[in-house]
């Protein structure tokens, strides 16, 4: 959030000293030329006077020496020349060297041999290489006689300017740096409402709803916003617990009914007639009570187990430990085999309820509902997919079947609460199990999902395979003072 708002107040902040940095670069630059051409000028109509004194009294070797002076002092070529362009005076061979790489320079000399004064130069960019081209005319307006020219190297001047430049970018800094260590601070306090409610909306997304934000931090408006969310969430919390409530105490008060409902029922079976059609509906009767009975059992861990939104770090090989033997007795006695690939040392986060709890009811799925052979319990750990992700990724724990297997159609909806598949509709359970396991999974950053399993025997296709996803958790390096194990 900080980078954002850097990021739109920035390049505001950078257009606004641009505005005003520029515009005074060009005025420092024109004033450093503007400066140098003046110096120039007085220097040229000073010569100009001389050389006007020189032609006519025809004493000219003063002169000459002074411009010659004048060049190994400064390094600038002076002239004076005559009406046709010829050297009367000064370093004749510097300045035909200067004056051949400056195509100004006869626009300027006519225009001087006619009378008038150079105009500034306009090339006052730093990049620019040309030299500036001063011409004084000797004399007055028909009687010019000659002109004064002086071709100065500027690569001094630019340098000038680009120290000049080089300051005011260093000024034009201090606001963006300023602006910088005002806003970080700011922003922080600004949004750091936003971030408390950030955090709240995930962790109420895996099922806490006793989350509340700081509502006495950060501005008003968002002081506000955060009063509003509490009350909001008061709310929830209020109907989620009513509504569990509701489940739990409905399930716990419908069972003794229930419990009594088939004791009646069962008692009547010394009344049946032998050869009446009663035993079939006595059946019927004492199958539905049962599902009945099973259904409120259901519900009611359902709404004890939803309670649960707590997840803490468990070991892998400690929850296998206390039930692979179980599962393999379990899949002995329903003729099937099982097989356990998981790799050692593996930890993660345990969904509340524990992951034994929903390994259970996953074994379960495909000791009754599959048909298989062969039940297949792995894991692995699958690196973060991208950069927002745990380094550490998660670890996936797949539990497949090469029996029946279900429809791709159908997995999106096995996850749904009561939903049971029409082949499944004869064999005992609530279809309460897949769910109850999926939001279990959920609450803990997980996910819980559906897919292919192992080939079938004969060719036909593939079984069925649920995958849980859980985060990895690191495991804490010993410190140094931490004693040896045994």
């Amino acid at each position: 959030m900080h980078r954002r708002l850097l990021v739109v107040l920035l390049p505001l902040a950078v257009l606004l000293v641009a505005a005003l940095g520029v515009p005074l670069s060009v005025t420092v630059a024109e004033r450093e030329m503007q400066e140098t051409y003046v110096d120039r000028l007085g220097d040229v109509g000073r010569f100009a006077s001389l050389a006007e004194t020189a032609l006519s009294t025809g004493r000219t070797e003063a002169l000459h020496q002074e411009l010659t002076r004048y060049h190994q002092l400064y390094g600038i070529p002076a002239a004076l020349i005559d009406t046709s362009g010829t050297v009367l005076l000064g370093p004749a061979g510097a300045y035909r060297e200067a004056a051949r790489a400056e195509p100004a320079l006869p626009r300027i000399v006519t225009a001087a041999l006619a009378g008038a004064r150079s105009e500034p130069s306009g090339e006052w960019a730093p990049w620019d290489d040309s030299a500036l081209v001063v011409a004084e005319p000797v004399g007055r307006d028909s009687e010019v006689v000659g002109a004064v020219v002086t071709i100065s190297d500027l690569s001094e001047t630019r340098r000038h300017i680009l120290v000049r430049w080089a300051r005011l970018a260093a000024l034009g800094l201090l606001p963006l740096i300023a602006l910088v260590a005002v806003a970080w601070p700011v922003s922080a306090w600004v949004l750091r409402p936003v971030r408390e409610l950030d955090a709240a909306s995930s962790r109420i997304s895996r099922g806490d709803f006793t989350i509340r934000a700081d509502a006495e931090a950060g501005p008003v408006e968002l002081r506000r916003l955060a009063g509003s969310f509490n009350t909001m969430m008061d709310a929830v919390e209020n109907a989620v617990q009513r509504q569990r409530a509701f489940v739990s105490d409905a399930s716990h008060q419908l069972r003794n009914p229930l419990t009594s409902l088939r004791l009646a029922v069962e008692s009547l079976r010394p009344h049946l007639r032998p050869d009446g059609d009663g035993h079939q509906l006595f059946d019927v009767a004492v199958d539905e009570l049962k599902a009945m009975q099973r259904m409120l059992n259901s519900l009611q861990a359902s709404a004890r187990m939803e309670s649960m939104r707590t997840a803490s770090p468990v070991d892998l090989d400690a929850v296998l430990a206390t039930r692979v033997e179980r599962w393999r007795a379990l899949t002995a006695t329903a003729g099937q085999t099982l097989v356990v690939d998981v790799p050692p040392g593996l930890r993660l986060l345990e969904p509340p309820g524990g992951l034994g709890s929903v390994l259970d009811e996953l074994i379960s799925n495909a000791l009754r509902l599959s048909g298989s052979r062969l039940v297949a319990v792995s894991a692995r750990v699958v690196p973060g997919a991208d950069a927002g992700d745990d380094a550490a990724g998660v670890v996936a724990i797949a539990v497949r079947d090469d029996g029946q297997g279900i429809d791709a159609a159908e997995r999106a909806q096995a996850l749904r609460r009561f939903w049971r598949s029409p082949r499944h509709q004869n064999v005992s359970g609530t279809g309460l199990g897949l769910a109850i396991c999926a939001d279990l999974v959920g609450a803990a950053g997980g996910e819980l999902r559906l897919e292919d399993g192992l080939p079938r025997p004969d060719g036909s296709g593939h079984g069925f395979a649920a995958v849980v996803a859980l985060p990895v958790v690191a495991r804490m390096a010993p410190s140094a003072d931490a004693p040896a194990p045994a």
